[in-house]
């Protein structure tokens, strides 16, 4: 055979960019298509939600979007709920350096969570004003899904093969006995509404402001060791999907996960969304505000999330996910499992905000000039702050090894943990 005949059949060269370019667009063609819909119905109008499919990490940098759903379920008021609706994402981001890989964001998203709810909280409070708001806030970003809550509000997952995993932990003092043990500890009483008689009814409350749960947004007329740390889990998805289902306790004291899921499996995302509302309506009636989002996660080459049928599914639920902590001191709950690997990388729900920041806290120290790690306010040193000081003193708390914090945040930590007096009065005179 001929050179000019062995050259004939060799494949042609291919430019390094021709490859690289090709490389890019099976990236941008294995991204998910992310859909939702939304569906409610109001009884006292104190629900409100958020669907932001067009966040960028980095600004004007199209190639770094990511989606945002978010449900509020205000009590005492509807102020805490819109407050955080507009305010909490951008707490979030600003709490994340911009100069960062898509990596490293993904790494520092549960922190920055962490500190968004608690800088949502104590602007919030500034105002004087006593609603309080639930807050269970979705991060999607490419196949890594990332959940904060506090409250009642909750977030499944249904995967293939109808496995449904809980992404949210309820914070009810009636369910939660962590939450109770912490709430007494902090010098909060919890008890029943008593009647004329001595006769003790409904949920298990805190005590001053009868309040149910024990992490909130809001509620300047409660203690605060009623905090607004967040339950945060991040998952990662294989890439055949999954669907959100995020919804205010309206659906949740009607149905269990499994019959929400089960109400609307195979169908598109909208429709979705108002068969669960429509289910949980005929299992209970309207007795509360009910919101529902649907987010589906799905391939690019399928209109809505495949089904399996569960008979195929029982061969595969030994394929279990691998966990990787961002610390040590992650806690391992309720394990994922679904045809496809589910990852989890990462869960905690202390409500210890010197854990939730830990002790390697981006500094963030220009020219002398220390940044609060969660109001993210310059403070220069001072006589009882210099830069060779180490860790923190407050004149109302022992030292901690951790971030810097202000004056205002590091009293706002000292009262969630019960450390020192009503913050309400110590640190903003009311």
């Amino acid at each position: 055979m001929s050179k000019t005949e062995l050259s004939r059949m060799k494949p042609p060269l291919v430019p390094l960019a021709t490859l690289i370019g090709r490389e890019l667009r099976n990236e941008k063609i294995e991204k998910p298509f992310v859909k939702c819909g939304q569906a409610g119905l109001a009884k006292k109008g104190e629900d409100y939600f958020l669907i932001k499919t067009d966040c960028q990490r980095i600004p004007g940098d199209s190639s770094t979007l990511f989606s945002v759903f978010a449900i509020f379920d205000g009590h005492n008021g509807i102020s805490a709920a819109i407050f955080a609706k507009e305010n909490i994402l951008s707490y979030v981001m600003s709490a994340i350096p911009q100069d960062i890989s898509r990596d490293e964001w993904l790494q520092a998203l549960p922190r920055a969570l962490v500190v968004g709810f608690v800088k949502t909280d104590i602007e919030f409070q500034q105002k004087g004003e006593t609603s309080g708001t639930t807050a269970t806030f979705v991060v999607v970003d490419g196949w890594t899904v990332t959940v904060a809550s506090v409250g009642d509000s909750r977030c499944i997952l249904d995967t293939q093969g109808g496995v449904v995993s809980l992404l949210t932990v309820d914070h009810r003092l009636e369910e939660n006995v962590e939450e109770r043990e912490r709430v007494t500890a902090s010098g909060g009483e919890v008890g029943r509404l008593n009647i004329y008689g001595g006769n003790e009814v409904g949920p298990l409350r805190c005590w001053p402001g009868g309040l149910c749960l024990s992490r909130s947004i809001g509620d300047t007329d409660v203690g605060e060791y009623i905090v607004p740390i967040p339950h945060v889990k991040q998952v990662k998805l294989s890439n055949a999907g999954g669907r959100l289902i995020i919804a205010s306790d309206g659906i949740w004291d009607a149905l269990s996960s499994d019959m929400a899921a089960k109400s609307c499996r195979g169908l598109p995302a909208e429709l979705s969304a108002k068969l669960v509302v429509k289910e949980a309506l005929r299992s209970r009636g309207l007795k509360d505000d009910t919101t529902c989002l649907v987010v589906d996660i799905i391939p690019s080459d399928h209109p809505v999330l495949p089904t399996i049928p569960r008979k195929k599914h029982n061969m595969l639920t030994s394929l279990l996910f691998g966990k990787k902590s961002l610390n040590s001191t992650n806690k391992t709950t309720n394990k994922l499992s679904a045809v496809g690997v589910v990852e989890e990388l990462f869960e905690e729900g202390s409500a210890m905000l010197t854990e939730r920041l830990g002790k390697d806290f981006p500094s963030n120290m220009n020219s002398g000039i220390f940044r609060c790690a969660v109001c993210q306010a310059d403070q220069p040193p001072g006589d009882d702050l210099s830069v060779n000081s180490g860790p923190f003193f407050s004149p109302a708390s022992k030292p901690w090894e951790g971030p810097f914090l202000c004056t205002n945040c590091q009293k706002k930590k000292d009262a969630m943990e019960g450390k020192s007096g009503n913050m309400h009065d110590s640190t903003f005179g009311w």
